[in-house]
């Protein structure tokens, strides 16, 4: 007896092979995207977003342009979910994860058109990704006790996550901005007491590291502009009530005298207000709202600097960095946590006056100003560096860190494929095809460089079966290089995780068999 449809009309299914083939199709198109980019000598992609404004932004980062993508292919979503977990976890390797994921997922194919059962894939790859990760454990530096060698590791791992950028050709000059931006840190990864702002002018070059706080506010008028020793009340509170706040409300009144009354309340009532913060022993009061006049000329007369609309981001930072808690209501000032700071002035940067907090209580807590010709380079710039600042302050926490340029790949591979060769069944056939992907990505780092990949991977390959091995690809000279004096390391923190979460990614794109695509439900079925 047939069966009736079980869906209803709208939804559709897809089974078994076109199930699998709709996966791996969507998951390499994604990786083929993002492709082009890994490398020093990666390319950038315009996203151009179709909204109003049509902003452009310009990137090679693969979190930030796999984020801007509407997506319908559901393991394509499963590979842009990797990278964006990738670039909050660690921070770079971003593109790294779905390259190697696709290259999985490219040799899982032929094995399944090979008549080999997706769980025996899962199974061999399994075993490869542990022994690929035991291979690199015996193979990582660890400098931590030796802060001149330390220091030194960090400067190379910025300068080999900045190579791939907008900054490369500074990156000497910033990979010194975020070590020390990192190491003033101290071990913490919090890195909201790192503040970047961003002033169009001049170039990447005129970038500097402050130390202390700086607040892209101006100083009102007819206010102290330099206080020493201040402390500062951080509130988010409405200092313009020298109006009715009530929406459409009407006061009749029968006579003018009755509306100047209303108005003496008000200002009586605002008044108040801003004897109770004074009453905190303050110099300087900052708010997350407007300050109308009124308010403004009292703070003025009790020499009080008063800064408003701090975006919220601004006083949160604030508030963190001076120590302070913010606060909305002013009746108990002993329950009010003040923030301190040693010095409050103007500065200038380019042709803009900024306000610089500096001695703050959070002695870990800097600024970086970044200056560049426009703000798509400002933007991606800031991206950079910020991924540079994720991976230094994880590696100051795990300090592990290996070589780079293609040569943790050909570790693991070596091992990879020793595994294989020792292993019996079907399985074997995973493993090899694992050892094949994780080639893949210093192949493509080579032919983004324009370089002869084959010639090249072969090279590497019979230089890797030396005994102690620091071959990696120099993408500069075009040829086989030795890493180590190169100066090209990696954080192993970062490599471990593009390991890990691409193997579990195509694992997880293997085991499925049907996508159902299901209608959203109409109105009228929620009745």
């Amino acid at each position: 007896m047939a069966v009736e449809r079980l869906l209803k009309d709208e939804a559709t299914e897809e089974k078994g092979e076109r199930a699998r083939m709709a996966s791996f199709v969507g998951a390499m198109a994604i990786a083929d995207l993002v492709k082009t980019t890994l490398g020093p000598k990666g390319m950038d992609k315009i996203l151009q977003s179709t909204g109003r404004g049509r902003s452009v932004t310009v990137t090679n980062d693969g979190a930030t342009i796999l984020k801007s993508l509407h997506i319908d292919n559901p393991a394509a979503k499963v590979l842009v979910d990797i990278s964006k977990v990738q670039d909050d976890e660690v921070g770079d390797g971003t593109t790294s994860v779905v390259v190697l994921a696709g290259e999985l997922l490219r040799e899982a194919e032929k094995l399944t058109n090979a008549k080999v059962h997706p769980m025996t894939i899962i199974a061999g790859y399994r075993m490869a990704a542990e022994c690929a990760r035991n291979a690199l454990l015996q193979k990582v530096l660890d400098n931590k006790d030796d802060p001149e060698k330390f220091k030194s590791d960090l400067m190379n791992i910025a300068m080999t996550t900045l190579s791939s950028k907008i900054l490369s050709q500074d990156k000497e000059h910033f990979a010194k901005l975020a070590v020390d931006a990192v190491l003033r840190l101290k071990g913490s990864t919090n890195l909201e007491a790192i503040q970047i702002i961003k002033k169009a002018g001049g170039s990447l070059l005129d970038s500097f590291l402050d130390e202390g706080f700086i607040l892209d506010k101006k100083i009102g008028i007819g206010q102290p502009k330099r206080i020493e020793n201040a402390k500062i009340l951080v509130a988010n509170t409405a200092m313009d009530t020298d109006k009715v706040k009530i929406y459409g409300a009407r006061v009749r009144v029968d006579s003018m005298a009755k509306v100047a009354e209303i108005e003496g309340a008000e200002k009586d009532k605002m008044r108040e207000k801003v004897q109770k913060i004074i009453a905190h022993g303050i110099n300087c009061f900052i708010n997350r709202q407007l300050i109308y006049n009124f308010p403004e000329e009292l703070f003025a007369d009790a020499g009080i600097l008063a800064i408003e609309h701090a975006d919220f981001e601004g006083i949160e930072r604030l508030a963190l960095v001076t120590g302070g808690e913010i606060a909305s209501t002013f009746d108990n000032p002993e329950s009010v946590k003040l923030g301190h700071c040693k010095l409050i002035e103007e500065i200038m940067i380019g042709e803009d006056k900024l306000i610089h907090f500096s001695g703050v209580e959070m002695g870990q807590a800097c600024t970086i100003v970044l200056r560049g010709a426009s703000h798509h380079v400002l933007d991606e710039a800031e991206r950079s560096l910020h991924d540079a600042l994720c991976v230094l302050s994880q590696t100051v926490n795990d300090s592990r860190v290996l070589l780079g340029g293609g040569w943790p790949e050909m570790v693991m591979a070596k091992d990879v494929d020793d595994l294989a060769r020792r292993t019996p069944g079907k399985k074997s056939l995973a493993i090899e095809a694992f050892s094949r992907a994780l080639l893949a990505i210093p192949t493509i780092i080579a032919d983004n460089a324009g370089l002869d990949s084959a010639e090249l991977i072969s090279q590497l390959r019979a230089e890797h079966h030396k005994e102690k091995s620091n071959a990696g690809i120099d993408v500069i000279s075009g040829s086989v290089g030795d890493m180590e004096k190169l100066g090209i390391s990696e954080s192993f923190k970062v490599k471990q995780a593009v390991l890990l979460s691409a193997t579990e990614a195509s694992e997880m794109i293997l085991r499925v068999d049907q996508i159902i695509t299901c209608a959203p439900r109409r109105r009228e079925d929620r009745m």
